[in-house]
Protein backbone atom coordinates (compact mmCIF):
# COMPACT_ATOMS: atom_id res chain seq x y z
CA UNK A 1 0.00 0.00 0.00
CA UNK A 2 2.99 2.14 0.98
CA UNK A 3 4.60 1.90 -2.16
CA UNK A 4 1.69 2.70 -4.48
CA UNK A 5 0.80 5.62 -2.31
CA UNK A 6 4.32 6.79 -2.99
CA UNK A 7 4.52 6.41 -6.55
CA UNK A 8 0.71 8.00 -7.50
CA UNK A 9 2.23 10.84 -5.36
CA UNK A 10 5.15 11.02 -7.24
CA UNK A 11 2.84 10.96 -10.50
CA UNK A 12 1.00 14.08 -8.79
CA UNK A 13 4.19 15.98 -8.25
CA UNK A 14 5.37 15.45 -11.62
CA UNK A 15 2.27 16.64 -12.93
CA UNK A 16 2.74 19.63 -11.10
CA UNK A 17 6.80 20.02 -12.07
CA UNK A 18 5.57 19.77 -15.70
CA UNK A 19 3.69 22.52 -15.84
CA UNK A 20 6.08 24.73 -14.16
CA UNK A 21 8.36 24.01 -16.53
CA UNK A 22 6.04 24.18 -19.38
CA UNK A 23 5.44 27.45 -18.02
CA UNK A 24 9.04 28.93 -17.63
CA UNK A 25 9.05 28.61 -21.94
CA UNK A 26 6.32 30.50 -22.48
CA UNK A 27 7.23 33.70 -23.84
CA UNK A 28 6.46 36.62 -21.18
CA UNK A 29 4.35 39.06 -23.31
CA UNK A 30 1.88 35.78 -22.56
CA UNK A 31 1.22 35.56 -19.56
CA UNK A 32 1.27 39.00 -18.44
CA UNK A 33 -1.23 41.16 -17.69
CA UNK A 34 -3.68 38.71 -18.21
CA UNK A 35 -1.72 36.24 -15.61
CA UNK A 36 -1.77 38.60 -13.20
CA UNK A 37 -3.13 36.70 -9.89
CA UNK A 38 -6.73 38.04 -8.27
CA UNK A 39 -8.15 35.88 -6.11
CA UNK A 40 -7.91 32.14 -4.46
CA UNK A 41 -9.29 29.90 -2.42
CA UNK A 42 -9.46 26.25 -1.15
CA UNK A 43 -11.71 24.08 0.21
CA UNK A 44 -11.27 22.49 4.18
CA UNK A 45 -11.56 18.70 2.87
CA UNK A 46 -8.72 17.12 1.89
CA UNK A 47 -7.58 13.80 -0.05
CA UNK A 48 -5.64 11.00 0.38
CA UNK A 49 -2.47 11.09 -1.60
CA UNK A 50 -2.74 7.77 -3.87
CA UNK A 51 -6.63 7.75 -3.96
CA UNK A 52 -8.71 7.94 -6.75
CA UNK A 53 -9.72 10.84 -6.13
CA UNK A 54 -5.91 12.40 -7.01
CA UNK A 55 -5.79 9.88 -10.48
CA UNK A 56 -9.23 12.15 -10.99
CA UNK A 57 -8.00 15.43 -10.02
CA UNK A 58 -5.01 14.96 -12.77
CA UNK A 59 -6.98 13.63 -15.37
CA UNK A 60 -9.45 16.74 -15.27
CA UNK A 61 -6.70 19.25 -14.81
CA UNK A 62 -5.14 17.64 -18.00
CA UNK A 63 -8.64 18.08 -19.56
CA UNK A 64 -8.86 21.60 -18.29
CA UNK A 65 -5.13 22.78 -20.25
CA UNK A 66 -6.05 20.32 -23.87
CA UNK A 67 -9.21 22.31 -24.10
CA UNK A 68 -8.15 26.03 -23.25
CA UNK A 69 -5.55 25.30 -26.24
CA UNK A 70 -8.89 25.18 -28.55
CA UNK A 71 -12.30 26.86 -26.62
CA UNK A 72 -12.36 29.87 -24.13
CA UNK A 73 -14.69 28.18 -21.69
CA UNK A 74 -15.36 24.07 -20.68
CA UNK A 75 -16.63 22.02 -18.04
CA UNK A 76 -15.39 18.12 -16.95
CA UNK A 77 -16.63 15.65 -14.96
CA UNK A 78 -14.86 13.14 -14.13
CA UNK A 79 -16.14 10.35 -12.41
CA UNK A 80 -14.32 7.18 -10.08
CA UNK A 81 -14.86 4.39 -8.63
CA UNK A 82 -17.56 5.65 -5.99
CA UNK A 83 -19.05 9.11 -5.61
CA UNK A 84 -16.65 10.20 -3.29
CA UNK A 85 -14.33 10.11 -5.84
CA UNK A 86 -15.84 12.05 -8.85
CA UNK A 87 -14.89 15.44 -9.64
CA UNK A 88 -15.77 18.54 -11.30
CA UNK A 89 -14.30 21.46 -13.08
CA UNK A 90 -13.99 24.41 -15.21
CA UNK A 91 -12.38 27.02 -16.41
CA UNK A 92 -12.96 30.50 -18.43
CA UNK A 93 -11.13 33.13 -20.16
CA UNK A 94 -12.14 37.00 -20.10
CA UNK A 95 -14.04 37.19 -23.51
CA UNK A 96 -11.96 39.07 -25.24
CA UNK A 97 -8.45 36.85 -24.92
CA UNK A 98 -7.08 35.20 -28.13
CA UNK A 99 -7.03 31.36 -27.78
CA UNK A 100 -2.81 31.83 -27.33
CA UNK A 101 -3.64 33.93 -24.32
CA UNK A 102 -6.27 31.84 -23.00
CA UNK A 103 -4.30 28.48 -22.95
CA UNK A 104 -1.15 30.70 -21.00
CA UNK A 105 -3.53 32.35 -18.61
CA UNK A 106 -5.27 28.58 -18.09
CA UNK A 107 -2.08 26.75 -17.64
CA UNK A 108 -0.94 29.60 -15.23
CA UNK A 109 -4.33 29.33 -12.94
CA UNK A 110 -3.82 25.57 -12.73
CA UNK A 111 -0.31 26.21 -11.57
CA UNK A 112 -1.22 28.54 -9.46
CA UNK A 113 -4.58 26.34 -7.39
CA UNK A 114 -2.01 23.52 -7.53
CA UNK A 115 0.72 25.77 -5.15
CA UNK A 116 -2.29 27.18 -3.25
CA UNK A 117 -4.61 24.13 -2.82
CA UNK A 118 -2.34 21.36 -2.41
CA UNK A 119 -3.63 18.40 -1.52
CA UNK A 120 -7.22 19.93 -0.59
CA UNK A 121 -10.66 18.32 -2.71
CA UNK A 122 -11.48 21.89 -4.19
CA UNK A 123 -9.74 24.92 -5.64
CA UNK A 124 -10.54 28.21 -7.23
CA UNK A 125 -8.11 30.49 -8.80
CA UNK A 126 -9.22 34.47 -10.53
CA UNK A 127 -6.56 36.09 -12.65
CA UNK A 128 -7.01 38.89 -14.79
CA UNK A 129 -7.65 37.25 -17.91
CA UNK A 130 -9.40 33.50 -16.95
CA UNK A 131 -10.88 31.80 -14.13
CA UNK A 132 -10.03 27.76 -12.66
CA UNK A 133 -12.03 25.86 -10.34
CA UNK A 134 -12.42 22.23 -9.11
CA UNK A 135 -14.55 20.88 -6.42
CA UNK A 136 -15.94 17.23 -5.31
CA UNK A 137 -18.98 18.91 -4.71
CA UNK A 138 -20.91 19.62 -7.61
CA UNK A 139 -21.30 23.67 -8.62
CA UNK A 140 -21.79 23.45 -11.95
CA UNK A 141 -24.82 24.92 -13.15
CA UNK A 142 -25.28 26.33 -9.80
CA UNK A 143 -26.10 30.52 -9.46
CA UNK A 144 -24.48 32.09 -6.96
CA UNK A 145 -24.26 35.58 -6.13
CA UNK A 146 -21.98 35.23 -3.30
CA UNK A 147 -19.15 38.14 -2.76
CA UNK A 148 -15.78 36.86 -3.21
CA UNK A 149 -13.86 40.03 -3.69
CA UNK A 150 -14.67 43.37 -3.83
CA UNK A 151 -12.23 46.58 -4.54
CA UNK A 152 -13.01 50.02 -5.06
CA UNK A 153 -10.73 52.53 -6.04
CA UNK A 154 -9.73 56.32 -4.18
CA UNK A 155 -12.73 58.81 -4.43
CA UNK A 156 -11.01 61.49 -2.96
CA UNK A 157 -11.73 64.53 -5.20
CA UNK A 158 -13.74 63.13 -7.98
CA UNK A 159 -16.09 64.87 -10.01
CA UNK A 160 -19.72 64.01 -10.85
CA UNK A 161 -18.62 64.09 -14.77
CA UNK A 162 -16.76 60.71 -14.69
CA UNK A 163 -19.08 59.23 -12.12
CA UNK A 164 -22.14 60.01 -14.52
CA UNK A 165 -20.27 58.36 -17.10
CA UNK A 166 -19.63 55.29 -15.13
CA UNK A 167 -23.21 54.99 -14.15
CA UNK A 168 -24.03 55.27 -17.99
CA UNK A 169 -21.98 52.45 -18.84
CA UNK A 170 -22.43 50.13 -15.63
CA UNK A 171 -26.55 50.81 -16.93
CA UNK A 172 -25.30 49.82 -20.92
CA UNK A 173 -23.63 46.42 -19.65
CA UNK A 174 -26.77 45.36 -17.18
CA UNK A 175 -28.81 45.93 -20.50
CA UNK A 176 -27.14 44.03 -22.94
CA UNK A 177 -27.47 40.34 -23.47
CA UNK A 178 -24.38 37.64 -23.33
CA UNK A 179 -22.15 36.27 -21.02
CA UNK A 180 -19.51 39.00 -21.93
CA UNK A 181 -20.20 42.71 -21.98
CA UNK A 182 -17.95 45.41 -22.39
CA UNK A 183 -18.21 49.26 -23.35
CA UNK A 184 -17.16 52.45 -22.69
CA UNK A 185 -18.31 56.12 -22.47
CA UNK A 186 -15.38 59.31 -22.54
CA UNK A 187 -12.73 57.97 -20.50
CA UNK A 188 -14.76 55.22 -18.32
CA UNK A 189 -14.51 51.49 -19.47
CA UNK A 190 -16.63 48.73 -18.06
CA UNK A 191 -16.65 45.08 -18.55
CA UNK A 192 -18.79 42.16 -17.00
CA UNK A 193 -18.78 38.51 -17.78
CA UNK A 194 -20.33 34.88 -16.37
CA UNK A 195 -19.48 31.80 -15.92
CA UNK A 196 -20.41 29.51 -18.65
CA UNK A 197 -22.77 26.90 -17.25
CA UNK A 198 -24.95 29.84 -16.30
CA UNK A 199 -28.31 30.04 -18.39
CA UNK A 200 -29.07 33.48 -19.88
CA UNK A 201 -31.87 34.22 -17.30
CA UNK A 202 -29.40 32.96 -14.27
CA UNK A 203 -26.61 35.26 -15.55
CA UNK A 204 -28.81 38.49 -15.94
CA UNK A 205 -29.49 37.94 -12.40
CA UNK A 206 -26.31 37.32 -11.32
CA UNK A 207 -24.79 40.93 -13.49
CA UNK A 208 -27.80 42.87 -11.90
CA UNK A 209 -26.27 42.08 -8.60
CA UNK A 210 -22.65 42.16 -9.25
CA UNK A 211 -23.69 46.20 -11.18
CA UNK A 212 -26.31 47.18 -7.96
CA UNK A 213 -23.43 46.14 -5.77
CA UNK A 214 -20.72 47.81 -7.42
CA UNK A 215 -22.90 51.37 -7.70
CA UNK A 216 -23.65 51.21 -4.10
CA UNK A 217 -20.46 49.87 -2.65
CA UNK A 218 -17.87 51.74 -4.69
CA UNK A 219 -19.71 54.94 -4.97
CA UNK A 220 -17.74 57.56 -6.10
CA UNK A 221 -14.68 55.69 -6.22
CA UNK A 222 -12.35 55.96 -9.37
CA UNK A 223 -12.67 51.77 -10.23
CA UNK A 224 -14.07 49.19 -8.42
CA UNK A 225 -14.59 45.64 -9.00
CA UNK A 226 -17.32 43.39 -8.20
CA UNK A 227 -16.70 39.35 -8.26
CA UNK A 228 -19.53 37.37 -7.13
CA UNK A 229 -19.29 33.54 -7.13
CA UNK A 230 -20.39 33.22 -10.66
CA UNK A 231 -20.13 36.90 -12.50
CA UNK A 232 -18.16 39.98 -12.27
CA UNK A 233 -18.40 43.08 -13.16
CA UNK A 234 -15.54 46.04 -13.37
CA UNK A 235 -15.00 49.71 -13.92
CA UNK A 236 -11.83 52.50 -14.47
CA UNK A 237 -12.46 55.71 -14.85
CA UNK A 238 -8.46 55.39 -16.48
CA UNK A 239 -6.78 58.36 -15.03
CA UNK A 240 -3.26 58.71 -14.17
CA UNK A 241 -2.45 56.25 -11.67
CA UNK A 242 -5.66 54.48 -12.08
CA UNK A 243 -6.78 50.71 -12.11
CA UNK A 244 -6.77 50.44 -16.03
CA UNK A 245 -7.80 46.63 -17.88
CA UNK A 246 -5.08 45.37 -20.46
CA UNK A 247 -5.62 45.18 -23.78
CA UNK A 248 -5.35 41.21 -24.63
CA UNK A 249 -3.33 41.96 -27.96
CA UNK A 250 -1.79 45.34 -27.44
CA UNK A 251 1.95 44.89 -28.73
CA UNK A 252 1.51 41.55 -30.60
CA UNK A 253 1.70 40.89 -34.31
CA UNK A 254 -0.41 37.71 -35.43
CA UNK A 255 3.16 36.06 -36.04
CA UNK A 256 4.21 36.24 -32.58
CA UNK A 257 0.35 34.72 -31.20
CA UNK A 258 0.79 31.87 -33.56
CA UNK A 259 4.14 30.85 -32.51
CA UNK A 260 3.11 31.33 -28.82
CA UNK A 261 -0.11 29.65 -29.50
CA UNK A 262 2.13 26.70 -31.19
CA UNK A 263 4.68 26.43 -27.91
CA UNK A 264 1.61 26.01 -25.89
CA UNK A 265 -0.06 23.37 -27.67
CA UNK A 266 3.33 21.52 -27.86
CA UNK A 267 3.99 21.61 -24.13
CA UNK A 268 0.60 20.92 -23.17
CA UNK A 269 0.76 18.06 -25.20
CA UNK A 270 3.94 16.64 -23.68
CA UNK A 271 2.52 17.09 -20.40
CA UNK A 272 -0.78 14.59 -21.18
CA UNK A 273 1.46 12.34 -22.51
CA UNK A 274 4.00 12.08 -19.87
CA UNK A 275 0.75 11.37 -17.71
CA UNK A 276 -0.48 9.05 -19.64
CA UNK A 277 2.78 7.61 -20.05
CA UNK A 278 3.21 7.33 -15.88
CA UNK A 279 -0.21 5.83 -15.55
CA UNK A 280 0.76 2.95 -18.20
CA UNK A 281 3.71 1.91 -16.05
CA UNK A 282 1.97 2.19 -12.92
CA UNK A 283 -0.27 -0.24 -14.01
CA UNK A 284 1.87 -2.39 -15.29
CA UNK A 285 4.27 -2.54 -12.36
CA UNK A 286 1.18 -3.17 -9.99
CA UNK A 287 0.33 -6.54 -12.39
CA UNK A 288 3.84 -7.94 -12.40
CA UNK A 289 3.39 -7.16 -8.26
CA UNK A 290 0.23 -9.49 -8.10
Amino acid sequence: MFTRMARSTHAHSLFTFLLLLSLSFIPSHALSPAGTFLFGGCTQQRYVPGSAYESNLDSLLTSLLNSATFSSYNNFTVEGPSQQDVIYGLYQCRGDLSMPDCAACVTRAVTRAGELCSKTCGGAVQLEGCYVKYDNDSFLGVEDKTVVMKKCGPSDGYEAGPMGQRDAVLANLASEGGLYRAGGSGEVQGLAQCVGDLSAGECQDCLSEAIGRLKSECSTASYGDMFLGKCYARYSTGGAGQHVYPQAHEGKSPDEGTKTFAIIVGLLAGVALLIIFIAFVKKVVEGNGK
